[in-house]
């Protein structure tokens, strides 16, 4: 009888989060743009300079690709890093990796735009820890003109 209300009480604490809430993904999304941490995450400096050339790792497709960025918005510090420098020697052209404060997005995501689905798929394949490629919210405004890669986990 006890679990029973305790249960009853917990069922009616969620309905009532979720109720008021008043947010929803779009605009949570827009807040995320708005609100985003600029400031890129940076590889400490050993001096020599690194080759960009793709190593034999390289996708195939990946040169069609065009530029990417990548955004962290998960908890694990220095993951837009990790994966930008995993793509880099997979031979995909990576602009920057930067932090995103959203918590609409819980999986590893990249947005496309109007006729670049098919590159979306290739980086996908090869973005650490897979992702799904989806169609770019209207209200997502970084990484114009590019994919996002939007990360979480590893």
């Amino acid at each position: 009888m006890l679990l029973l209300a305790i249960a009853v009480v917990f069922i009616g604490l969620g309905w009532h989060s979720a109720a008021t809430s008043g947010e929803d993904a779009s605009s949570d999304l827009e807040a995320a743009g708005r609100n985003a941490q600029t400031s890129a995450e940076q590889a400490p400096s050993t001096g020599s300079a690194k080759s960009t050339a793709p190593s034999s790792s390289a996708v195939s497709g990946a040169e069609k690709v065009g530029s990417v960025c990548v955004l962290n918005a998960g908890t694990v510090t220095g993951l837009a890093g990790d994966v930008s420098e995993a793509l880099k020697s997979k031979g995909f052209e990576v602009s920057g990796a930067e932090n995103l404060q959203t918590s609409s997005i819980s999986e590893n995501t990249i947005f496309y735009g109007e006729g670049e689905e098919d590159a979306a798929k290739t980086l996908a394949e090869a973005v650490p820890g897979e992702a799904s490629p989806e169609p770019r919210p209207a209200a997502f405004s970084k990484c114009q003109g590019q994919l996002a890669v939007v990360v979480i986990t590893r």
